[in-house]
């Protein structure tokens, strides 16, 4: 009726088929693209086919581009054996006490024993006690010798060690604690005089005490200043700058010795109207 061949894929076939029928449904599209489509996945499956072929020769071409990596280095090392151990160390003989300067005579002291084990021994005379010292036993003395001091074994000689105190000690325990020359009311002379009352504290009314700490060293230098209740608006500041100028105080004395002492102040700002 239609020939002898029939391509049921073509165009004009497709439109007999879904002449009554829903075009935009799945099946037409897919019988209308079927030739693409069956070409495109022939092309793909073909590179597929052919990639996963030539991987194999891929990589071993690349291998043999890349740089072959250099031979390790092997180094040789040679254990030698240790020293043999050093027999035991001869202890040098102990060292003669050179001759007294003065003639020595034997005195030991009395030992209480039984008597039969007495020996009649005389003692020496006061007048050889008076030319000799008295010993365990009696030696000849050397006139022109020196006189040294022998150290204990394995002792060298001592010396005396001075160590200073540098503790910072509280002035409320002190016996003698520092003070500002001509005394506190002196310092605080000094304070009202050289103290610039801050802008900032003048424009707001501030007024109160600022209380800081420094310490006292031994030359009477003031160190380690620090406020430890704040006023602000430059106050604190200003109590610092002027403290630190301050001339040397005279210093703490403990035990007869300058120290260093911790002083705690309140520094005042008071505006006047």
């Amino acid at each position: 009726m239609f020939g002898s061949k029939i391509d049921l894929l073509k165009r004009e076939w497709l439109d007999v088929v879904f002449a009554k029928k829903n075009k935009e449904y799945g099946a037409y599209v897919l019988r209308q693209n079927n030739g693409s489509n069956t070409t495109k996945s022939l092309f793909f499956t073909s590179i597929v086919f052919i990639l996963i072929f030539m991987a194999p020769k891929i990589y071993a071409l690349i291998s043999g581009m890349l740089p072959e990596p250099p031979p390790e280095k092997m180094v040789e090392v040679v254990m030698q054996s240790p020293p043999p151990i050093n027999p035991e160390v001869k202890t040098p003989p102990p060292v003669e006490p050179p001759p007294p300067k003065q003639d020595q005579i034997k005195f030991p002291p009395p030992i209480v024993k039984p008597d039969n084990e007495v020996r009649d021994e005389e003692p020496p005379k006061t007048e050889d006690l008076k030319k000799a010292d008295p010993g365990q036993k009696t030696i000849e003395g050397d006139p022109t010798a020196d006189i040294v001091q022998i150290a204990a074994a394995g002792e060298g000689p001592k010396q005396a060690q001075i160590v200073e105190d540098n503790t910072v000690y509280n002035f409320v325990s002190m016996e003698n604690p520092p003070n500002y020359p001509g005394g506190m009311e002196k310092f605080y002379e000094y304070l009202g005089k050289n103290i610039k009352y801050p802008p900032m504290a003048a424009e707001n009314n501030i007024s109160g005490n600022v209380f800081v700490s420094f310490t006292v060293e031994k030359d009477g230098s003031i160190t380690d200043a620090k406020v430890d209740r704040k006023l602000g608006y430059g106050t604190d500041e200003e109590a610092l700058r002027v403290l630190r100028l301050s001339k040397r105080w005279n210093p703490g004395m403990q035990n007869g010795k300058p120290v260093r002492v911790k002083y705690n102040i309140p520094i005042k700002f008071n505006l006047q109207q």
